[in-house]
């Protein structure tokens, strides 16, 4: 019998993703297993993700603090909020996630860790690293005083970092940013061992991120299609939450 066919087109997506992930991986000598899939679901129906779900799917990722407070309660699975952290938010995320991709300077961290430790928990959290200068995070230069100062909140545990490339169309002109963040992390855990995660990649260029030693990638547009026009995030869904021009995962 040949290949089970795949009528699904979310389902046959997963299984084109999980498929150019295992030769990225395979081109370099990595484990597949060793990179996380992180389906985005901003904006994704309720039953879409449900359908990831039932495609293997175990970890989704939110933009937005309501719409991941909405979301994570009627879908069993690991949630990620991978938006913009902020103050008056940073509770919704406390309460629904269980991994924080933008984790940076300023009261949204400070918040998400009171609030974290007022319910019992303990989120994993990811340092988010700029490169160009005005976006949210922190610059390369300074993390490394940034990981102790936020190592210190309860409620949170440092795993890992994370960064969004300029997006330029080419798949290639991310390697340099994402090879940089993995030299970088490679240099922290000398001192900080538990940092071994990293956030890299999304829809266009999840490959050559896998290639350079992503462990988590956030698809979303390859995996459930692209927005609708005026959707959240704008016409055509091209911003972020971040408000900043950051490409679509």
């Amino acid at each position: 019998m040949g290949p089970r066919a795949v009528s699904d087109p979310i389902e046959a997506a997963v299984a084109e993703i999980r498929a150019r992930i295992r030769a990225a991986c395979e081109r370099v000598g990595r484990d597949p297993d060793d990179v996380l899939l992180v389906a985005a679901s901003k904006g994704a129906s309720i039953e879409r993700i449900r359908r990831a779900a039932a495609a293997g799917v175990a970890d989704f990722g939110e933009n937005y603090a309501r719409e991941l407070a909405a979301k994570a309660p009627r879908v069993q699975a690991t949630w990620h909020f991978i938006g913009r952290l902020q103050r008056g938010t940073a509770p919704m995320v406390a309460e629904h996630a269980e991994v924080v991709h933008s984790g940076g300077p300023g009261h949204g961290l400070e918040r998400l860790s009171r609030h974290a430790q007022r319910m019992g928990r303990t989120v994993r959290c990811l340092v988010q690293v700029d490169e160009t200068g005005h976006r949210q995070g922190v610059a390369p230069q300074d993390v490394p005083a940034f990981v102790p100062w936020a190592s210190a909140f309860i409620g949170i545990r440092l795993v890992g970092l994370m960064t969004l490339p300029v997006f330029t169309g080419d798949p290639e002109s991310a390697r340099p940013s994402f090879a940089r963040l993995r030299e970088l992390r490679d240099r922290l855990r000398r001192t900080w061992p538990e940092l071994r995660d990293l956030s890299m990649g999304m829809s266009a260029d999840y490959e050559v991120a896998a290639e350079e030693g992503a462990t988590m990638v956030r698809v979303g547009t390859a995996l459930f299609g692209a927005r609708p026009a005026g959707g959240p995030g704008g016409p055509g869904g091209r911003r972020d939450a971040q408000g900043s021009g950051h490409p679509v995962p």
